[in-house]
């Protein structure tokens, strides 16, 4: 080999940053271009360019190889060559890729072990950001309460609320949560009384000795099924009656007058649909047999008129039996004409015979008359609580000294 084309003994060299030296080969052709030296035993063939020098031909200055290092963004620049001959100033390919080569040997046999370095890509972190970043981060906590849980989302959701979260409300909502709780409430009870139970207050004397005035009963909704006086008001939203249920002759019933569809009344159903009802010297027939009445007592104590209190055990042709108070024969419906039943009504009359206005008396003359089966709210089934006449919401010392405990949870026959 000629010496024109031997590498200078600086060629062998290593630079600044510790890159590997690359042999320089000047050709005869006079253009000035270093070609790359072979790859060495070793090279992998997906190594980079070679990278371009700019060198005098003495080879005075370090040149840059195919194996030298990429540096980081914050390393000086690597070293030119300058040569004698044209002074050309050439650049190391950018793309140089220091994982391909930083293991391969380079021309002369030398293995040099590339220093880690960076990612290329990777862009440097001064101790600024670095300071910003860990600060950016939540704080780790213990767990013994010192949090404040100010983030939510990164807080365990059993200990959310424990310590500073403080739940502030405001008279609104309060306000609002009473009220809700209170339309709930409503709710409940208007589908209980609509559904099943509905309570009634007796107002007269017309059911003694069974019901009398003070006592406080539970009627319940869906014996005789449903029809627009269920509800309260008795909106018009349907016409007869759902899960409609025949009622059975001898109950305690309660229904809206007929004539007004408004008042509530209570009285004991006699007659059935094809039933005829009629009132003998003050002996009741239903369809032409006579009711058995076995007298039980006669009080000394009379009524408002002077006349004396009869009680009876009455035993309807089906078998049920009741008591009945009759003030004695001779009365205005102690005998009465023939009531046909027809069929959707039903004939009500009072226990307490001689003071009852019931079916017995037509609607004309303000009596009860024929009540239709629409009009049937429901079966008395027990006295709730009961208190004398005169008791009143307004006078609590009433409510101790006219209650009556004996009637309380009186199941109805």
């Amino acid at each position: 080999m000629s010496d024109e084309n031997k590498p200078h003994d600086a060629a062998h060299g290593h630079d600044e940053a510790g890159a590997p030296p690359v042999e320089a080969h000047d050709h005869d052709d006079g253009h000035g271009q270093a070609e790359h030296a072979p790859a060495g035993p070793g090279h992998d063939e997906a190594a980079p360019p070679p990278a371009e020098t700019h060198g005098h031909d003495d080879g005075h200055g370090p040149a840059e190889g195919d194996g030298a290092q990429a540096e980081p963004a914050a390393s000086p620049p690597p070293a030119e060559a300058h040569g004698d001959d044209d002074h050309g100033h050439e650049e190391a390919a950018p793309d140089a890729h220091p994982a391909a080569d930083a293991h391969a040997p380079d021309p002369a046999g030398h293995e040099h072990e590339a220093p880690a370095q960076p990612a290329p890509d990777a862009p440097a972190v001064t101790p600024t950001e670095a300071t910003a970043a860990a600060a950016s981060r939540p704080p780790v906590w213990s767990d013994a309460g010192d949090a404040p849980f100010e983030d939510v989302d990164a807080t365990p959701v059993y200990a959310r609320g424990k310590k500073g979260r403080k739940k502030v409300k405001s008279g609104g909502s309060e306000t609002f949560e009473i009220a809700k709780t209170i339309f709930f409430a409503l709710l409940i009870a208007l589908v209980l009384r609509v559904l099943l139970f509905q309570p009634f207050t007796i107002p007269s004397a017309s059911m003694e000795p069974n019901l009398y005035e003070g006592d406080y009963i539970v009627v319940s909704k869906w014996s005789y099924g449903y029809s627009k006086h269920a509800i309260p008001f008795s909106p018009p939203v349907f016409e007869g009656r759902l899960f409609a249920r025949e009622p059975r002759r001898g109950d305690i019933v309660v229904f809206k007058l007929p004539r007004d569809n408004r008042t509530d009344y209570v009285k004991r159903l006699i007659g059935l649909p094809g039933d005829r009802i009629q009132m003998i010297d003050n002996v009741l027939h239903i369809n032409g047999e006579p009711a058995r009445d076995v007298v039980v007592s006669e009080r000394d104590a009379a009524n408002m008129y002077g006349m004396p209190v009869i009680r009876a055990r009455e035993t309807l042709p089906d078998g049920k039996t009741f008591m009945i108070q009759d003030y004695g024969p001779g009365n205005e419906a102690d005998d009465t004409r023939v009531f046909e039943v027809p069929q959707g009504y039903y004939f009500m009359m009072g226990d307490n015979r001689d003071n009852s206005i019931d079916s017995r008396y037509d609607q004309s003359a303000d009596g009860v008359g024929l009540v239709p089966a629409e009009n049937l709210i429901g079966k008395a089934e027990i006295i709730l609580f009961s208190w004398k006449p005169g008791a009143s919401l307004w006078n609590p010392i009433s409510w101790f000294s006219k209650v009556q405990p004996s009637r309380f949870f009186t199941v109805l026959d």
